[in-house]
């Protein structure tokens, strides 16, 4: 269980290091997190103060857990010390109704727990002050007042209102302690959460071996979920099924299978949970309003990428350019880009080291069961190596439109997938979220382990790039053929086939190359002839799918078409004459009435001619 190994160690060595600006608390042994609705401030002799609803943005609190509320899903099993109201207020059954309306028993479980740490040498005086306040059973009666809690003005029972999307009745509670030394937030307090520590360290399970440290100690069969988010019911450890096929033929008890220690499993599963949230980044709306997500999640997968030394790791799924965030550069040479993939992926004057770099892959296997749908280790140096590798051998010219010009980038997985199998919403292309799932995991392995490309997602490229006329927007073409440009590229260095340049080669004899430069030059002699604000599709684009399948029929036809745009204007017909003479001169008859499917390089000669062809000084209109 390598994996286990290597998020234990962070879990110490974070530790250790202690917390930095910016990032998430790592949850204390015997802690988890909740996500709170209502928030209650009592005085240090348990007196109510105050109650209000806790605002969307803060609602994620840290919680004391035993062993058994740490993996609850039913029955009846309190928090230590924040929980529901249905278990914390004793006045609860006064105005609820159906099935939990009598909470007698949750009630007293959760306060016979909660007395028990009030009578223990852990006990502090704040969680005192909230056990004498709950005894009283006015917590309720308190919410009404405070105007929390909203009643029916006939039948004095709990509303249909909503906290944050909770129903008022299932709400979570947390507390705020007024003392001498101010207000003490429960749940960021680090004298409580070493006091339930404590507390907890004499309650958890019996004695048995580790399979994981091959240690004797205190062992668990309930371990947390949670892992992706404060709402997340998944497990990645789980061994409940006594009755079903778990053990059948194998073992007959879960203490056969596995058994974990308490101490192991809380940080391997807290570690994982840190470095989750660790990926998070804040961002700004339009509206000015800031949010949250983690651009490693892709529908139910999430990807979790970790340095043995907890030192910077760079995007496994984005391009360079987005790498760079707002930091906008232009390069345009394949020195400046080299030169800038140290900077993204290194950093100026760092040194890689003897660490590791861990790639882990979450997915909900089923609602309650989390897997390992991928995990790779890697030394440092080769997880560099390979992802500068992957960022040369998809880098392309392409079009930037933040920047409005032409620039060399590397292709990012996402933006692979939208062009594989994206449809056009709002002008984008957007790849469903299952699909994106799916590839993140096939694609994934190429960028991070020097993997071939697999060959249907060229032919699906190259099949999508040869109809232009599949998209509403040119623009949205554009970005397919130039990421087709890029994987066409990187497979031929895959297979030895030799190098693909960035720019035309005027040594290029390939039949599909010149194939392309052909189509290439009809596109843009049509489209010059055309007056200023005049929109239309030309006929090499109208012709383009057919032109992939049949060349020498079909270009027959588009040199027909193109041939009375040409007279309108002299220097036009002059001008790509000449082009199309020169690229027919390097084309033997044989190869030129070769009428078989091109292969993908007739997309390399189109997009390198269209690119000599815009950026040539000759293309200036003034021979108009």
């Amino acid at each position: 269980m390598s994996w286990t190994n290597e998020l234990y160690k962070v879990y110490e060595l974070a530790v250790k290091r202690g917390s930095r600006p910016g990032e998430p608390i790592l949850l204390p042994v015997s802690h988890s997190t909740a996500n709170a609705q209502i928030e209650v401030v009592i005085d240090e002799n348990g007196e109510f103060i105050s109650a209000s609803a806790v605002s969307k943005e803060n609602t994620v609190t840290i919680i004391p857990v035993t062993e058994a509320s740490g993996a609850r899903s039913s029955g009846i099993a309190p928090m230590p010390l924040a929980d529901k109201l249905v278990y914390i207020a004793k006045d609860y059954s006064i105005y609820a109704d159906g099935k939990r309306a009598d909470n007698s028993s949750f009630y007293s479980a959760y306060m016979e727990q909660l007395q028990k740490w009030c009578s223990s040498d852990a006990a502090v005086p704040e969680v005192n002050a909230i056990y004498k306040y709950l005894e009283k059973g006015e917590l309720i009666h308190d919410l009404i007042s405070g105007g929390v809690i909203e009643l029916d003005e006939i039948k004095q029972k709990f509303t249909d209102k909503k906290i944050n999307g909770i129903a008022q009745q299932d709400s979570f509670v947390r507390f705020i302690v007024s003392g001498r030394e101010g207000l003490c937030y429960t749940w960021k307090d680090s004298k409580i959460y070493d006091s339930f520590i404590c507390f907890n360290s004499l309650l958890v399970g019996s004695q048995c071996l580790c399979y994981a440290t091959g240690d004797v100690g205190a062992v668990t069969y309930k371990h947390p979920a949670k892992i992706r988010n404060s709402g997340d019911k998944a497990k990645l450890i789980s061994s409940n099924d006594e009755s079903g096929f778990t053990y059948r033929g194998r073992f007959s008890s879960k203490e056969e299978a596995v058994s974990v220690s308490y101490n192991y499993s809380q940080k391997i599963h807290n570690a994982l949970k840190w470095l989750v949230e660790n990926q998070r980044i804040t961002k700004t709306d339009n509206n000015g309003k800031s949010f949250s997500y983690n651009p490693m999640q892709f529908d139910s997968l999430t990807l979790v990428v970790w340095n043995s030394a907890l030192g910077f790791v760079p995007s496994v799924t984005q391009s360079a350019f987005e790498m760079l965030n707002d930091d906008v550069e232009e390069y345009s040479s394949m020195p400046e880009f080299s030169k800038l993939l140290n900077k993204l992926l290194i950093g100026e004057g760092a040194e890689l080291g003897d660490n590791k770099v861990m790639i882990m892959g979450l997915d909900a296997a089923t609602p309650g069961r989390l897997s390992i749908s991928l995990y790779t280790e890697l030394s440092q140096s080769n997880f560099y190596a390979n992802l500068k590798k992957w960022h040369e051998d998809t880098m392309w010219p392409r079009f930037n439109s933040k920047i409005k010009n032409n620039m060399i980038d590397s292709c990012s997985i996402i933006r692979i997938a939208d062009c594989l199998y994206g449809t056009e919403q709002s002008g984008r292309l957007v790849c469903d979220k299952k699909v994106l799932r799916e590839l993140i995991l096939r694609l994934l392995p190429c960028v991070t382990e020097k993997r071939r490309l697999p060959r249907d997602i060229i032919l699906k490229l190259y099949d999508n790039a040869s109809k232009p006329l599949s998209y509403e927007s040119a623009y949205n073409h554009r970005i397919v053929l130039e990421n087709a440009c890029a994987l066409i590229r990187k497979e031929y260095k895959d297979y030895g086939k030799g190098e693909i340049t960035m720019s035309y080669d005027p040594n290029n004899t390939d039949r599909s190359y010149l194939y392309g430069c052909l189509l290439a030059i009809a596109d843009k002699a049509e489209g010059d002839t055309y007056e200023a604000n005049e929109k239309r599709v030309t006929n090499a684009r109208r012709f383009w799918n057919a032109f992939s399948a049949r060349p020498y029929q079909t270009w027959q036809m588009i040199e027909e078409r193109l041939e009375p745009y040409l007279e309108k204007k002299q220097w036009a017909m002059t001008k790509y004459t000449k082009h199309i003479n020169e690229i027919m001169s390097k084309m033997t008859p044989e190869a030129f009435s070769n009428n078989s499917k091109l292969s993908p390089m007739y997309l390399i000669g189109y997009h390198h001619y269209s690119a000599l062809l815009w950026n040539a000084k000759e293309n200036n209109k003034e021979e108009e």
